[in-house]
């Protein structure tokens, strides 16, 4: 496999990635296990808890692959 060499991206959209990935984290991070913990009153506060965790380590596998897959296309 060969490594090119790719143009750094410039400031202005290094700014702008980083802030999209920080609100993007923030939303799959904090407001929706939040809403799972206090908005899902049908389910036990175990399970509600056991929901939000599942659903937090996932959230950061998928992120990860997510970041994994931008940076091999050059986009971050």
């Amino acid at each position: 496999m060969t490594h090119e060499a790719r143009a750094p991206i410039s400031w202005g959209r290094a700014t702008a990635l980083a802030l999209a990935i920080l609100a993007i984290s923030a939303l799959c991070f904090v407001l929706i296990p939040n809403w799972v913990l206090t908005e899902l009153t049908g389910v036990s506060h175990d399970g509600r808890v056991a929901i939000a965790t599942v659903g937090f380590f996932t959230l950061l596998v998928i992120g990860a692959w997510m970041l994994r897959r931008l940076q091999a296309r050059g986009v971050v």
